[in-house]
């Protein structure tokens, strides 16, 4: 059974959501009957939790509807956000890093020195008023297939050994992934080694390599004696922002033996 390890970090906490600044006034002031049903539907219906992640640059929005439905995207830059307009106006938040859509929830991830007090209200409002006015979630049906992961479809080339990390990754690891907001991304398997990137909140998390050595690692080597390890991919700013900080940490340590009597 895989472990749940982040269930107690999480901290649900249901909100009623701030109505958008830019409709509620109007609704509000309007005499017409119809707009003032009109924000009473709107004030009973737009319910939205959120909940922490293992990562606190990161959060999970559930807006009590569908948003991918099945399988999950990620979008970490304007280019990519292009494809759903959802994406890309929560890209236009100031202060936001990246956006990742689950089958009911999305997840926002801001950068670090932004506090969520900031950027927590147009993120609200955004959502709010996307659901509300029933837009496609992408922009066309080729842009939706394309977000959804195709990592885990069982190919009639892969081997038994690559065929059950499939299908240990799609329906063990990855529901429970899902659970802290984010998810994770089959990359290969070779030597005994299963390559994986993490996605959504566990991006740049702290824990995900907890995650990957005490729950992923563990549980495909008990289930496939193939698997010796799990590692995770880096894209390649991801690899490169770590290459600069170990830089930056070993000139630190340098600087603190000189002066250190």
């Amino acid at each position: 059974m895989i472990p749940r390890w982040a269930s107690s970090l999480k901290n649900s906490r249901p909100l009623l959501h701030q109505h958008s600044p830019r409709m509620l006034p109007r609704l509000a002031s309007s005499t017409n009957p119809m707009a003032q049903s009109s924000l009473k539907s709107f004030v009973r219906t737009m319910f939205i939790q959120t909940e922490s992640t293992p990562n606190d640059d990161s959060l999970k929005f559930i807006p009590g509807q569908t948003v991918m439905g099945t399988g999950s995207a990620e979008f970490t830059d304007t280019r990519s956000a292009l494809a759903s307009p959802l994406a890309i106006r929560l890209m236009g938040v100031e202060g936001v890093r990246s956006v990742f859509f689950g089958p009911d929830f999305v997840t926002v991830s801001k950068v670090s020195d932004t506090p969520w007090s900031i950027v927590k209200p147009e993120i609200y409002s955004t959502l709010m008023e996307f659901f509300t006015s029933k837009q496609p979630l992408f922009r066309t049906e080729e842009e939706r297939n394309l977000a959804g992961p195709q990592d885990t479809r069982i190919l009639d080339t892969d081997s038994e050994t690559v065929a059950m990390i499939k299908e240990l990754l799609e329906t063990r690891v990855r529901p429970a992934i899902m659970e802290d907001g984010g998810d994770i991304e089959y990359r290969g398997f070779e030597d005994g080694t299963v390559k994986v990137k993490l996605k959504g909140s566990c991006r740049g998390c702290d824990s995900s390599t907890v995650t990957l050595k005490n729950g992923i690692e563990n549980m495909m080597r008990h289930y496939i004696p193939e698997v010796q390890r799990v590692e995770q991919v880096l894209d390649q700013e991801e690899a490169i922002a770590l290459d600069e900080f170990s830089k930056f940490e070993a000139k630190l340590e340098q600087k603190q033996k000189k002066d250190s009597p």
